[in-house]
């Protein structure tokens, strides 16, 4: 036939080609070529029909041999159902298409039509911030105050985005949908892309007269105050949430969440182990020696413990249920009271010379720590 190139040109192969190499070369030019990559191209329009018409021919053993023998006269007439216009399939075997259709459309099969970009309700984005609290107010709980920085529905227009006394206006390049159909012809059939319409992006609606406040946009952005609630026996960089006092959400859709994240400021006397808090109290010689009642600070205020005579640095004394509250439970952890026993500095000669006396009195062998201390270094040493 007049006209035509050879079906092996228009492939770029050579006649001897295999299958698999004719196969590899429609891909890359149907690809190429493709109307849906090369929109309103009637050139590459052209090239795809001629294409096709080529890899019709030469994919199928019999046409393929008919077409070598008899050339383009082999498809005149022969019932191949050829593309001419576009016209239909024919007896096209799909063979090896589904790869194709993935490349172009998303998927393995034939289906005609995109998928539809929502345009439902939609969900606001959550909000993160970081809040201050004191030892004792993560200990017990407290209600805070909060400044959030969020985008609001703007009171002006009421989240129309338009100036009071005026609507926005349906888009008259989709119609109000929000989205544009847009119909292909192809070897393969008909196919509708549905895209997001670019005139109003999807809003379906135009502003016309837009809002002074707020710009047209129906949101404003302002300081709100907020009163969250900390729960008893938060920790350091633990989170809490508040539902639903994130962004707004957009077309009726639920607003998204306020994250808080918590820092708990350090207390000067106490130290926090999970539930378990810890303190040091200091003690005077005479008070470790005598013993004494002494008081110490717990989160309830102050509480007394008896010290017994000959307490030494470090010992430990524990108050079950002075400790933090259970976080969303019940009963509280145990303060830990470590005491620390001062030595007297800067004695006048006075108060040397009864200690000397009162050393002397007490001999060696009372220092039980000290002898057994001794005893142990001998050992140690061959001494």
């Amino acid at each position: 036939m007049a006209g035509k190139r050879d079906y092996y040109e228009v492939l770029g192969v050579e006649k001897g080609a295999s299958d698999a190499e004719i196969k590899k070369a429609y891909r890359k030019l149907a690809k190429q070529y493709h109307p849906d990559m090369n929109p309103g191209d009637k050139t590459a329009e052209a090239k795809f029909k001629e294409i096709n018409e080529a890899y019709e021919v030469l994919s199928d053993a019999q046409k393929r041999a008919q077409y070598d023998q008899f050339g383009h006269a082999a498809t005149d007439g022969s019932g191949f159902g050829g593309f001419g216009g576009f016209g239909g399939f024919g007896d096209f075997d799909f063979g090896g298409f589904s790869d194709i259709f993935e490349t172009f459309f998303g998927g393995g099969g034939f289906s005609s039509r995109s998928t539809r970009s929502g345009r439902g309700p939609q969900r606001g984005a959550d909000i993160r911030q970081t809040i201050e609290i004191s030892f004792e107010e993560a200990a017990f709980g407290v209600q805070k105050e909060i400044t959030v920085n969020r985008m609001e529905i703007c009171s002006t227009c009421n989240g129309t985005g338009s100036k009071p006394g005026h609507q926005p206006s349906t888009c008259h390049q989709c119609n109000g949908t929000g989205q544009v159909q847009y119909k292909q012809r192809t070897p393969f059939g008909q196919f509708v892309n549905i895209r997001t319409c670019d005139v109003c992006h999807g809003e379906g609606k135009i502003i016309t007269q837009p809002c002074e406040s707020c710009g047209g946009k129906g949101r404003v952005r302002k300081h709100s105050k907020l009163v969250v609630t900390i729960p008893a026996g938060i920790g350091d960089g633990q989170t809490i949430s508040a539902r639903g006092e994130g962004e707004p959400g957009t077309r009726g859709g639920p607003s998204g969440d306020l994250f808080l994240s918590i820092r708990v400021k350090p207390h000067p006397i106490f130290k926090r182990d999970g539930y378990d808090i810890f303190c040091e109290i200091p003690i005077t010689f005479v008070q470790a020696a005598l013993g004494a009642e002494i008081e110490v600070p717990t989160l309830d205020g102050k509480e007394k413990i008896s010290i017994p005579e000959g307490t030494q640095t470090g010992t430990v004394f524990k108050l079950k249920g002075k400790g933090i509250p259970i976080l969303r439970g019940t009963g509280r952890g145990t303060q830990h009271v470590k005491i620390n026993v001062e030595v007297p500095k800067k004695l006048n000669e006075k108060q040397k010379e009864v200690l000397r006396q009162f050393a002397e009195l007490l001999g060696d062998e009372v220092h039980e720590q000290r002898k057994s201390f001794f005893d142990k270094m001998r050992d140690a040493l061959g001494m």
